[in-house]
């Protein structure tokens, strides 16, 4: 493969593990391949020192839109440019993957594509399947991220996906666990449970269900907690702590580069996700060997977690179940703790 290029198509760059995973990946792909290119209407968010990996995208922050559509539009216009006037590629399409393919078709490049989320959530109706089912069948392979999520491509689409779990590097989570963690909100804690999530503030990510949890369970449990994330609904979240008079106990706070110190710090994780792919920070936590606590939604956790063996499982967006699981963490801290 070493003759041959490789174009990753991802116009949208978040903070998070899809993030990572894009970086983990294409440094890696250098390895078997002549060239990598990523195109992204998110170019600005890419800083690699890797001289092989090319960036195609607008450069000016003015250009760079918003909008997720604007950005679909934009990276298919640089695909297009790329495909007109370079040789034959290999298209690998990480994010509007409908969109890769018709272009991949029409000009007949090869194309892999990476799902990275169940469909249970965004094929859930007949027609939405039957429009994907049938794009799906024009790639050349298909990657899924966890075994649960292959098993749902089978059923949903008769479809076969290869199994690929997202890419972790364990070495670098514990020596950047090492730094020094400059969130000062767990500070002289002494007998209160200091909780994290970590993630985009969408409703996937479903935060609101942790604070309603703990809202409840203000009288009864000393805690505080820190969501580590940024996105559409970080002013919804806060309201809500600012109605339950939460701002002593709850505090929101921007991605950083380096979440692993606050991780370490915790004495538990929750993720609350509604659906997922495989949730890369909940193999980050189990690095960390943090107690877990977190959502049985399809696809992902379940698998990481074997059934609940190394974390406590509740059901999906059902806030009580969660409540009664942070009161089970808290009332045998130790003995779960040391399973880990």
């Amino acid at each position: 493969m070493q003759n041959k290029e490789i174009v990753i198509f991802m116009p949208s760059i978040e903070s998070g593990g899809v993030e990572k995973n894009l970086f983990i990946i294409s440094n890696y792909l250098c390895e078997n391949f002549k060239k990598v290119s990523i195109v992204t209407a998110d170019k600005n968010r890419i800083i690699s020192k890797n001289k092989k990996i090319l960036v195609y995208g607008p450069s000016s922050n003015f250009l760079i839109p918003k909008n997720r559509i604007f950005k679909i539009i934009i990276s298919l216009i640089y695909l297009l440019f790329k495909i007109l006037f370079s040789k034959k590629f290999l298209i690998l399409s990480f994010q509007s993957n409908i969109f890769a393919i018709i272009v991949s078709t029409i000009f007949n490049f090869k194309i892999i594509i990476r799902a990275n989320s169940s469909p249970t959530i965004w094929a859930k109706n007949k027609f939405k399947k039957n429009i994907f089912t049938f794009f799906f069948r024009k790639a050349d392979a298909i990657i899924v991220n966890s075994y649960d999520l292959q098993k749902e491509f089978r059923k949903k689409f008769k479809l076969k996906s290869y199994c690929i779990y997202n890419p972790l590097d364990r070495q670098k989570i514990l020596i950047n666990s090492k730094k020094k963690n400059y969130e000062s909100f767990f500070d002289n804690c002494k007998n209160v449970l200091k909780i994290v999530n970590i993630g985009r503030l969408t409703d996937q990510k479903n935060q609101i269900i942790i604070l309603k949890a703990l809202a409840n369970l203000k009288d009864k449990l000393s805690f505080r907690f820190i969501i580590m994330g940024s996105g559409n609904l970080k002013k919804n979240l806060q309201n809500y702590i600012d109605q339950k008079n939460l701002n002593e106990n709850i505090k929101i706070i921007n991605f950083k580069k380096n979440p692993f110190p606050l991780l370490k710090s915790a004495d538990l994780f929750i993720l609350s996700s509604k659906y997922e792919g495989l949730p890369n920070v909940l193999l980050e936590a189990l690095v960390l060997k943090k107690p877990i606590i977190s959502s049985n939604c399809p696809t992902g956790p379940r698998e990481i977690l074997e059934g609940g063996k190394y974390g406590l499982l509740f059901k999906n967006d059902n806030k009580s179940d969660l409540q009664n699981k942070i009161i089970e963490f808290s009332n045998n801290k130790k003995n779960i703790t040391k399973k880990f």
